[in-house]
């Protein structure tokens, strides 16, 4: 059937970067009801462990001296919102997986893996190099100086192919610091798919050099099957849409692409994908075989799909948001409040090593939820003594009841506090 459309405003507002793949809006669509018809997609033969297990703070809060996991956000681990049939993410993500289920091969499902993972799983394996700034802890969090919280589900993808897999998917919350407005979190999730090829379908590009590889009938064919195979999911999602494929950079695929499709007019960038990087193959003990693979933000999808206006009410416990909602089901969220927001503004003198990532993070530590946003209002150098300041807004708002000046006085003053302490920011 074909998808209602929502407001471009709304699409264009949901533009955010991460680790591994782009997901400056992927996959993007809106609609009334949309029956999705497997609901044994939720019970997936490859997983056995309950993502709730992993809900467990002190196992991402410890006394490691580079741990940089703060408790807010080691309270959200295990909470599982892709698996619940009920929940806007797992619904979108049985709504992909549905078309999964109806390709000729099958795609195995992971869904419950540790979140914890190496660096080397989550970087090395996947040809991010040391200086890259994902790898800095004001973007991942650390646990040790070898583990943290995954940033991208392609953290699995080497441990699958080692394993054996061929085709496959893989579903799971991430995590990752990040600014603050109402399409960025600091959890959220993400779906990978991976699919190897026959031997015999490529083995005439056997020791090619990379150029040679990169101009051979094989790795055309699958890049084209690739396409193919993404062009009929977004059509799946969509309904039919005009598409356009550009050439981009992923370290771990090699050629890359970048999908649009023309929605309301405009077109609109939803996906990245590419043929898996042979070194990434041959790190994977999987050098004769040659493969593609492609990533999708789950959130963004949801929040255009059911119009739901702010990432935060993903993780509310709030019935009136989750009433709404029945598996296999796609309506429109009907926005049951809208408290009025609360502005403060802080401005400070900016030391040589700042990063915008750290003063966010703080804020969400001090105010959790309540902050709905940050936005920088001012810049200024002085002309004098060539120091930098920097003076940002902070809004306020409480998706559940109205603030009190009194109160957000008080989280404002600490955040003032923990800045000069902490940041070593000189207030204005």
């Amino acid at each position: 059937m074909r998808i209602q459309a929502v407001s471009i405003a709304t699409v264009l507002a949901t533009t955010v970067q991460v680790h591994g793949w782009s997901s400056s809006g992927p996959a993007l669509f809106a609609g009334a009801s949309v029956n999705v018809k497997n609901s044994a997609l939720f019970s997936t033969e490859t997983s056995s462990v309950d993502t709730s297990s992993y809900a467990n703070a002190d196992r991402y809060c410890t006394d490691h001296p580079n741990n940089n996991v703060p408790p807010h956000i080691a309270e959200l681990v295990g909470r599982g919102l892709h698996t619940k049939p009920d929940h806007p993410i797992g619904i979108v993500r049985a709504k992909i997986q549905e078309y999964f289920a109806s390709l000729p091969e099958e795609y195995h499902e992971f869904d419950a893996e540790d979140p914890i993972v190496t660096c080397t799983q989550c970087f090395d394996d996947l040809r991010i190099p040391p200086e890259h700034p994902g790898r800095s802890p004001s973007d991942t969090y650390y646990i040790s100086d070898d583990t943290l919280l995954r940033t991208h589900t392609s953290a699995h993808q080497s441990m699958h192919l080692r394993d054996g897999y061929e085709t496959f998917l893989c579903a799971g919350d991430v995590y990752r610091r990040d600014e603050i407005d109402a399409s960025h979190y600091p959890a959220f999730h993400q779906l990978e798919g991976v699919k190897l090829f026959d031997p015999a379908t490529v083995s005439a590009a056997d020791g090619l050099t990379r150029e040679e590889w990169l101009q051979s009938p094989e790795c055309k064919m699958i890049s084209d099957d690739l396409k193919a195979t993404l062009e009929g999911l977004m059509d799946h999602l969509f309904g039919p849409v005009e598409k356009k494929w550009s050439e981009d950079y992923f370290p771990f695929t090699e050629p890359s692409f970048e999908c649009e499709i023309l929605y309301q007019g405009e077109w609109l960038e939803v996906l990245g994908c590419g043929v898996v990087h042979t070194e990434v193959l041959e790190m994977a003990g999987r050098g004769d075989r040659r493969g593609w693979a492609f990533g999708l933000g789950l959130e963004r999808l949801a929040m255009v799909l059911f119009e739901i206006p702010d990432i935060r009410l993903f993780w509310t416990s709030d019935d009136r948001f989750h009433k709404q909602f029945q598996a296999g089901q796609i309506t429109n969220f009907i926005s049951y409040s809208k408290f009025p927001p609360v502005f403060k503004d802080i401005a400070f003198w900016l030391p040589e090593m700042f990063v915008e990532n750290d003063f966010f993070e703080m804020a969400r530590g001090i105010a959790g939820d309540l902050v709905e946003k940050i936005d920088c209002i001012d810049e200024f150098v002085h002309p004098k003594t060539n120091r930098a300041s920097k003076c940002y807004r902070v809004t306020y708002r409480s998706m559940d009841r109205s603030l009190t000046n009194d109160e957000i006085d008080a989280l404002q003053e600490e955040l003032r506090v923990s800045s000069e302490a902490n940041l070593q920011l000189e207030v204005r």
